[in-house]
């Protein structure tokens, strides 16, 4: 382990022996808050041990409908409640992710970002990180992340000359045959996975309107919810998704879905799980009890 996790492997361990999580976790089987939870690429190993965590903790998995019901009134808010979001529309999302929904029957949403689905290809942050290891470009990740989009583009299509790489997403096929599985909900996550905050009007209407279009043409069904890039977005966006349609739109801000919060639906936090780290420290962050420690 590195330094870093090994320090945040001890922190975590100490928030579960002083009861910091058993805490957090009695707060949402009280009805205080859901626990709203989201993924990028884990391995099969790190969701089941995750879906087996809150199962054994006497949680019960909601859907993006439920959630939409509470939020709605439709449905009171309930005790126990936990919500599994995944981001992007990993091509491994199929086996470590739909399979394991399917087999303990859970519900899981997928937001999808609908161009690397349809050509062959990486990610844009693979292309631009691989680019970066080998010395063609200067510029990090991080780096494009804060830079007008158009030109994280010009750079972009710049590198793809010289780098390629694997396919990273899901095929069409393999999202329509997901999706078809009774727990896999799919959402939207644009169509290249900008910076919305960096794109121009028209852009940012064109990414959240055509990735719901495709995914509709797709799946033959409504996809009504959303998750924002990166966590950023600002009232263009919000007035964007109301119009074209949906309904529900996920941030990367971590908290709890709390009533209060569930009354702004396009402004939905979410606990992070990390890929890179021990499972004491994951289960603190989906509790939220990483985030809290010091209130709790």
């Amino acid at each position: 382990m590195s330094v870093r996790n090994m320090a945040a492997f001890l922190v975590s361990s100490a928030l579960l022996l002083t009861g910091k999580v058993k805490k957090a976790c009695k707060k949402a089987h009280d009805g205080q808050y859901i626990i709203s939870v989201y993924f990028h690429s884990p391995d099969k190993k790190l969701f089941t041990s995750c879906v087996k965590w809150f199962l054994k903790n006497g949680f019960t998995f909601l859907s993006l409908d439920d959630i939409e019901n509470i939020a709605n009134g439709k449905k009171t808010f309930p005790g126990s409640g936990v919500v599994f979001t995944v981001d992007d529309g990993w091509r491994s999302n199929k086996e470590n992710i739909a399979a394991v929904a399917n087999e303990y029957k859970v519900p899981v949403a997928i937001f999808a970002s609908t161009q690397p689905i349809e050509k062959d290809g990486a990610y844009w942050w693979s292309y631009i990180g691989k680019a970066k290891n080998d010395g063609l470009i200067s510029q990090s990740i991080r780096d494009l992340k804060k830079v007008p989009n158009e030109e994280r583009v010009a750079i972009l299509e710049k590198v793809k000359e010289t780098v390629a790489l694997p396919r990273e997403a899901l095929t069409v096929e393999e999202l329509k045959e997901i999706s078809a599985t009774p727990y896999v909900h799919i959402g939207s996550h644009t169509v290249t996975h900008p910076i919305l905050s960096q794109c121009p009007d028209t852009t940012s209407a064109f990414e959240l309107t055509e990735s719901k279009r495709k995914l509709e043409s797709w799946l033959n069904k409504k996809v009504n919810h959303f998750a924002y890039p990166n966590g950023e977005f600002r009232q263009r966006e919000i007035d964007i998704l109301k119009k074209s349609g949906y309904t529900l739109a996920f941030t990367t801000v971590p908290d709890y879905l709390t009533p209060e919060s569930l009354q702004k639906p396009f402004e939905l936090p979410r606990f992070d799980v990390l890929e890179n780290i021990s499972f004491t420290e994951n289960i603190c962050r989906m509790t939220g009890a990483w985030f809290n420690r010091k209130l709790l």
